[in-house]
């Protein structure tokens, strides 16, 4: 039984130990969901993110857009659909080589390219039509992905699947609010777990 405890145990910090970027887990009302951060191609994005994860600006906030097969996007809104203020926007940093496929996280934002603030969505499908494309528009600028979920998958499958509703002049609000609970960098792998693993794969 030890035995088996104890490769239950690594099989759950084997992401852990693969990630080279600082982690951040994110809580949540029907489970946890680990976001690996890439501050090589993305540090003033990861820097703002983590910016509002220090302060806990993102608890108590929801999943508030939920559109199967395309994004879940959170980060903004308290459960009765109310605004959180958010702080200064940032540079969109898109067009750093890291493309919008399914499990990476984005940051949203409004049609001028950098607005963005404290939103970000997980991209439930590959979605390389929100990459850059062109920076003469609003649009081709593209949405700056800045990290991925290497663990909790099926957590945000739980949130993909969820029932959605027009609420309160929202479209693809889930019907049952999904809640982020906590909000925390984790630790940083030992420097003996992480050279025991290959490095992690970044998305292309």
């Amino acid at each position: 039984m030890k035995k088996l405890l104890c490769l239950l145990a690594l099989a759950l910090a084997a992401p852990l130990a693969l990630a080279q970027g600082p982690v951040v887990r994110i809580g949540t009302s029907v489970g946890d969901i680990d976001i690996e951060l890439y501050p090589e191609q993305a540090p003033g994005t990861v820097e703002n993110f983590l910016r509002y994860v220090k302060k806990g600006y993102y608890v108590g906030t929801i999943f508030h857009r939920v559109i199967p097969g395309f994004v879940a996007q959170a980060g903004g809104y308290t459960p009765d659909l109310k605004d959180k203020p958010p702080g200064k926007p940032i540079q969109n940093e898109a067009g750093n080589g890291l493309s919008n496929q399914q499990w990476t996280v984005a940051m949203a934002r409004q049609d001028a390219p950098h607005t963005a603030t404290s939103q970000f969505f997980i991209n439930l499908g590959n979605n390389t039509g929100l990459d850059q494309r062109d920076k003469e528009t609003g649009r081709g600028w593209g949405y700056a992905v800045f990290g991925k979920v290497i663990q909790g998958t099926e957590t945000v499958e739980k949130i993909a699947t969820t029932p959605t509703s027009r609420q309160n002049n929202f479209s693809d609000v889930p019907t049952m609010p999904i809640l982020i609970k906590s909000a925390k960098l984790l630790p940083a792998a030992k420097p003996a777990e992480a050279a025991a693993e290959p490095a992690a794969t970044k998305p292309e």
